[in-house]
């Protein structure tokens, strides 16, 4: 395998070209819920989720912001290379005396953290959010778009909970939840039971990114995930950011929100990095990878500070969000966002996003969709 394709495989999500992506969706596809049914579904699953989430996280849910100031440093920029730029806009305000430049978020990952202080957030209690963003930068597929939607959750924890063992806990606990939502959907909706479509493990297979790469070291990462995912159909990787052995990271990731350096050991005793992960799962409608969840313990003021050095970003630290987490003025957290969409389009066997999410489509797409009998909407 060529280093540029692995280098290439870490600019983020999305196929990358329409040729493919008429490639990737199905054949003789039809969808096993009419347009009403599925947004009763889409409803009834949204409300399970949420109201099992915070039982089973001891969340409530809060309200988010659509936007933030600019110079905040709230904002998420996705990855650590900041090619994924968020929506700006000036409001001139008062005649131009009192004016605000403001982003359009692109998730809530840092707001989230503060939030817990503002609602005085005690360890073991948590928030939960209906997070909407923009990410403009995506290439819009089957499974991207440039509207997102996530359960953005957030949970004040102590030091002693910052360890791999508790965050797998965590994630055995949503998984739990997400399985939940699909035996509800298929009871309440017996026409998504169709033998094409298993559905999902009981369990996920916990795996480290340092240990898929030693499985599969000739592959870069989205293929990588593709083999485990025929193998185990539902997997949570662990360490999502570190650089690995073979001089690239798993995925690129931002410096300020998950903590991807701290040295954690695996069961059978050996060195590993990252307090962080991804779950993901194979889609048995567009039989490729499919990910649901990104979560992690988040930095302190001494990862922080590393995970800034290794980027090179060590400027950031004059932003009043990282000021309030070197000053220790922050909760210690775990946190992470569900893709809202991404759960409904796997949960309903959609081949297509735009079948569950209402947002803007290139023609060129809409044509692909038409042809394959996938109804997006507009």
């Amino acid at each position: 395998m060529l280093i540029a394709d692995k280098k290439a495989d870490l600019a983020g999500p999305g196929i990358g070209n329409y040729e493919d992506v008429e490639k990737v969706l199905p054949k003789d596809y039809a969808s096993l819920l009419n347009r009403k049914d599925t947004q009763r579904a889409i409803t009834a699953a949204k409300q399970y989720i949420e109201s099992h989430l915070c039982e089973a996280l001891a969340l409530m849910p809060v309200t988010v912001p659509l936007i933030v100031d600019k110079y905040s440093g709230v904002n998420d920029y996705l990855d650590r290379d900041g090619s994924r730029t968020p929506v700006e806009f000036h409001i001139s305000n008062d005649r131009g005396k009192n004016p605000i430049d403001a982003q359009v978020v692109q998730a809530a990952t840092k707001w989230k953290r503060m939030a817990l202080k503002q609602f005085d957030m005690q360890a073991g209690e948590g928030l939960l959010t209906d997070m909407r963003a923009v990410r403009k930068d995506y290439f819009l597929d089957h499974d991207h778009s440039a509207y997102v939607d996530q359960w953005d959750w957030e949970r004040a924890i102590t030091d002693k909970d910052r360890n791999l063992a508790f965050l797998t806990d965590v994630v055995k606990k949503i998984w739990k939840v997400l399985k939940g939502a699909e035996t509800f959907l298929l009871e309440e909706f017996p026409q998504l039971k169709d033998s094409r479509y298993p559905e999902l493990p009981e369990e996920l297979v916990f795996i480290h990114a340092e240990d898929l790469l030693a499985r599969y070291p000739g592959l870069p990462r989205k293929q990588r995930e593709t083999k485990i995912l025929q193998e185990f159909p539902a997997v949570f990787i662990y360490g999502i950011g570190w650089t690995l052995d073979d001089g690239y990271p798993h995925e690129m990731r931002a410096p300020d929100y998950d903590d991807w350096v701290t040295e954690t050991v695996s069961k059978d005793g050996r060195p590993m990095h990252g307090l962080n992960g991804d779950i993901l799962v194979w889609n048995p409608v567009t039989k490729r990878r499919h990910e649901l969840s990104s979560m992690g313990v988040r930095v302190n003021a001494q990862t922080l500070r590393r995970q800034l050095e290794i980027t090179g970003q060590l400027d950031f630290l004059e932003l009043p969000y990282h000021q309030a987490i070197v000053n220790d003025e922050l909760p210690l957290s775990i946190g992470g966002g569900i893709g809202q969409s991404r759960v409904f389009m796997l949960l309903l066997r959609k081949a297509h996003i735009g079948e569950v999410s209402v947002t803007v489509w290139p023609d060129k797409l809409k044509q692909i969709c038409q042809d394959k009998n996938i109804f997006v909407l507009e």
